[in-house]
């Protein structure tokens, strides 16, 4: 009997099937009910006392070999199957379906891309701010209109230390200022809040970049080229600009700047209101009061600083009319996305 189970295990470690068929033989042949394993375990009720513990150790081992090499056989022809036969290779890939990018999420990272190849770090601060950060600090007086309820949204208004959703992100280079001394050069993205009418020309909320630049011996000369190297740079070679005066709490001088059209090249259109030039933010050189408040000495130091909203850089370069598109997670608007390549 020994001399049985030692040629059954020789034969089943030997085997090999090329298909199916052949291994259900096989397995038939071994552990089917008429099977030789079965015999030898019929046979083994006549082994003498003294030699069941070693036969039917040696049975057990049979078994389990030839379990191991059915089931092994088997796995292997599963994946031979699976990459053959059952494969249609005519057949077209999977067409997973990609998701986009926000388009403001899109604008925003090359604003920032660009501000960072000039030497520009990216900061960040809370939405909801006190009076001092939104206002005070950068030199807003207590009658100025920002202050009135129809423009701002107070989460708490006692008269002492409002508290609000910032109205620009300002307030984060307040804390910037207070926190690090000169050089300063940094942006600040965020979403911030004004209490406005929704329409298709504003909203309740939207996305700002601003950005600081204090040292030793600025001047509005270095804000002027920083500005025109950032317009090129986001809207073409080809792009001019031009600084109008005007007026913030928080710079003095102060201007807003204009670039010429990308849609006409400056030739005038219905987007330009057939001017040639678009308005896209506001900047100055950072009035003295301001530094002061924020413990840096405005007689060693000057800076400059700029904002711009990023729903109007993004009207610009997809030619977006209605700015609650934005906000309305319309699949159709935000599908046309997914080729931009940022």
């Amino acid at each position: 009997m020994k001399q049985k189970i030692d040629q059954l295990l020789d034969e089943s470690q030997r085997f090999q099937a090329s298909t199916m068929d052949e291994l259900e033989q096989f397995r038939v042949k071994m552990l089917g009910k008429k099977g030789e394993l079965n015999d030898l375990f019929e046979a083994f009720k006549t082994v003498a006392n003294e030699e069941k513990r070693e036969i039917g150790q040696k049975l057990n081992i049979l078994k389990t070999a030839i379990q191991d090499k059915i089931d092994e056989i088997k796995n292997a022809l599963e994946i031979t199957e699976d990459n053959s036969e059952n494969t249609d290779l005519t057949r077209p890939v999977n067409d997973f379906v990609l998701g986009s990018r926000h388009p403001i999420t899109l604008v925003r990272k090359e604003i920032l891309e660009v501000f960072s190849r000039m030497g520009y770090v990216v900061s960040e601060g809370p939405e909801i701010e006190d009076d001092w950060h939104n206002f005070t600090a950068l030199n807003f007086p207590p009658e100025h209109p920002a202050r009135d309820m129809q423009d701002t949204f107070f989460v708490e208004k006692n008269g002492e230390n409002d508290i609000a959703l910032r109205t620009h992100t300002s307030s984060v280079q307040v804390r910037v200022m207070e926190t690090q001394k000169p050089p300063i050069r940094a942006v600040f993205p965020g979403r911030v809040y004004r209490n406005e009418a929704i329409s298709a020309r504003a909203h309740c909320f939207f996305h700002q970049v601003e950005g600081l630049y204090i040292d030793k011996n600025v001047s509005f000369a270095d804000l002027r080229e920083t500005l025109l190297n950032f317009a090129k740079e986001l809207f073409g070679e080809e792009t001019k600009i031009r600084l109008r005066p005007s007026y913030f709490p928080f710079t003095e001088p102060s201007a807003e700047m204009d670039i010429s059209c990308n849609l006409c090249g400056g030739k005038g259109c219905t987007f330009c209101k057939h001017s040639g030039w678009v308005e896209i933010l506001g900047c100055g050189m950072i009035d003295p009061n301001v530094l002061k408040n924020c413990g840096i000495d405005s007689a060693v130091y000057s800076g400059f600083a700029f904002g711009l909203g990023i729903e109007r850089i993004t009207n610009l370069k997809f030619t977006v009319k209605d700015l609650r598109l934005f906000s309305e997670n319309d699949l159709r608007f935000l599908e046309q996305f997914k080729s931009s390549g940022f």
